[in-house]
């Protein structure tokens, strides 16, 4: 199952991504039309009217890419650090091993290699992704049952709680 990229989670998570120093922010779709979709959105802020109307956007837009598998992503990420990629996957009902965010904080302080935290969106990641995972992040949880943030709300927490002062 696939689900719409959306316009405000790219350019929310975007300027996330730039505000807490992440490296690069992939949008990862194997749709067609929602990769053409996510490249005219992406286009207009990093070289279109978009860039010069706001640069502070262009500039959270420098840190996006686009990609059509998380094969892709892994290849990416390792021509561009030299080092394969650690996989955190995410979600709000996950189960079994698990890193707490001070565990996973304490990894990423030290410096240590390259990672890759993977976010889903609609009924969350599939199971052949989760298996892969070389950590499955704990979930983020508030003091009611209810659980079903945005993506981009889970990922502006995620990254806070990893990487905020």
């Amino acid at each position: 199952m696939t689900t719409s990229v959306a316009n405000m989670d790219i350019h929310d998570i975007a300027r996330a991504a730039r505000t807490y120093g992440v490296k690069r922010f992939y949008i990862v779709t194997p749709l067609a039309a929602q990769r053409k979709l996510a490249e005219q959105i992406m286009r207009h802020w990093q070289t279109g009217y978009g860039s010069q109307y706001n640069p502070s956007r262009k500039e959270a837009f420098d840190v996006t890419s686009l990609c059509e598998n998380l094969d892709d992503v892994k290849g990416d990420i390792e021509s561009l650090s030299g080092n394969a990629a650690r996989v955190v996957a995410t979600g709000a009902r996950l189960q079994g091993r698990r890193i707490s965010y001070a565990g996973l904080r304490n990894h990423l302080s030290g410096n240590s290699g390259a990672w890759l935290l993977i976010f889903g969106t609609g009924s969350g990641l599939a199971d052949e992704i989760l298996k892969k995972a070389d950590y499955l992040l704990e979930p983020i949880k508030g003091p009611e049952e209810y659980n079903h943030l945005s993506v981009r709300s889970a990922i502006a927490i995620t990254l806070d709680r990893l990487l905020g002062k």
